[in-house]
This record gives C-alpha cells, structure tokens and sequence, in this order.
C-alpha cells in the first residue's frame, strides 16, 4: 500500500512540472520557424526559417559638400585671335575747307570695319517764334546748331570698275544722319578703294581688317595694342 502511493505521488510531481513547463512561453521576434521531415530520413526534422520581408533597401548616405566661404576666382576667357580685327590705316585729325584721301586694300576676308570721329562746325543765328499758347506774343530765340556746310563722307568702291559698295557718313547738307561718332561695315571681296572727303569739318577715320586670310605673315601685329574686337552689328552715337 505504501508503495502505491510513492509511484502515485511521483507520477503527479512529474505531470506538475510538465504543466509548469509548457506555461512559459518563449520570446517572439520577425522570424518563423516550422519542422519538417527530412525526405531521406522522415524520423530526422529539418528547421526552415522565414524572414519577415523589406521594402527598402539599405544604401550608403549621399555625402553633401559643405562649400566654402569666401570668393572664387574665376579665371578670364581666351577670346581667339581669328576674330580680332587690327588698324591697318589712321586718317590725320586735321580741319579741312575741302578735302579728299583716298586708299586702297585688297580685302580678301571680309568684313572691315571703317570707323570714325568728327567735330563739325556749328552755326548760330536768330529765329523769332510766335508763343501764341502761352500768350507771350513773338518770342526771339537763339539756335546753336551743326553747319550744313560741315560735312564728311566715306566711300568704298572696287578700284578696277570704280563700282561703289558703301557710301556713308555726317552732315545734313549731304542727306547723312548726324552721329559723331560711327562704325560702318563693308562685306564685298575685292580689291578695295577707301575715300574720304571731308568740308568744314574735323574728322578722324581708322580701318580695321582681320590679319588671317588678310595677310600672309601676321607677326608684325601687336595683338594687344593694335588689335580689337568689333560687335557684330556696331551702334553709332550721336
């Protein structure tokens, strides 16, 4: 009897623990796990683990310059040489009652560019006008103005025909605009022919040309000094 009821007692201290046991659950994470036979051998289990997928994908920060203070030089633009023009003729800034010079080029690449200053001579005289709006009556005035007389004019022909391809320039008198100060722009191939004639009037004209494709040897300009570059379309000023 008493050893009935040591095997009793024994068999419920080992159902107590396994009960114990199975209530303690263990921690939880983003992975599963499940057992299965192997194929080869069904008495041996196989753990296959799960993972929990991503949406994004793990990348290397994008790494910012922090630019610094303070200014930066940037350095001047070369202009190339090909598009400079150089002097290759200077009127004399002389007063002339009527003059004429005249010069000739072979322009083999064009444009040349001929530009020039004046000082015309001015006039000055009386005119009486009748201030009717401001009831002040007949009023004489003083008018200071550019001489009609004073005038200069550029002409560019082809020295073997004589044909003219620009003829421009100051004054009034000869249906010109009254700019001072003028650039204009002759685009013929040729052998060309420049006169300048001048009245009552001080002018200063200057010639320019690309050295390359103008002349053979262009060694005897000095790039910096006698040389420029011209807009494409030059302004005149008054």
């Amino acid at each position: 009897m008493k050893e009935n009821f040591t095997r009793i007692a024994f068999c419920f201290t080992i159902i107590l623990i396994v009960v114990v046991s199975g209530c303690v659950a263990p921690p939880k994470d983003n992975t599963t796990s499940s057992a299965t036979g192997n194929f080869f051998n069904p008495g041996q289990q196989t753990t296959v683990t799960t993972t929990t997928p991503s949406y994004v994908t793990d990348v290397t920060p994008f790494i910012t310059v922090t630019p610094t203070s303070g200014y930066r030089t940037i350095p001047p633009t070369t202009e190339p040489i090909q598009d400079k023009y150089c002097r290759i003729y200077t009127s004399p800034e002389n007063t002339f009652e009527y003059n004429t010079t005249a010069i000739a080029f072979d322009l083999r690449s064009p444009p040349m560019y001929i530009n020039y200053t004046v000082k015309p001579s001015n006039i000055t005289y009386k005119r009486v006008i009748d201030s009717k709006l401001t009831g002040q009556g007949e009023k004489e005035i003083t008018i200071d103005t550019y001489s009609p007389v004073s005038w200069f004019e550029v002409t560019v022909r082809s020295k073997a025909t004589g044909e003219i391809y620009l003829q421009d320039g100051f004054g009034k008198g000869k249906g010109y605009t009254e700019y001072i100060n003028r650039t204009l722009k002759v685009l013929k191939r040729d052998n060309v022919q420049i006169e300048f004639k001048r009245n009552n009037i001080t002018a200063t004209a200057m010639v320019w040309v690309k050295p390359l494709g103008n002349f053979d040897d262009i060694s005897h300009f000095n790039m910096t000094t006698d040389c420029t570059y011209f807009d494409f379309n030059p302004r005149d000023f008054a």
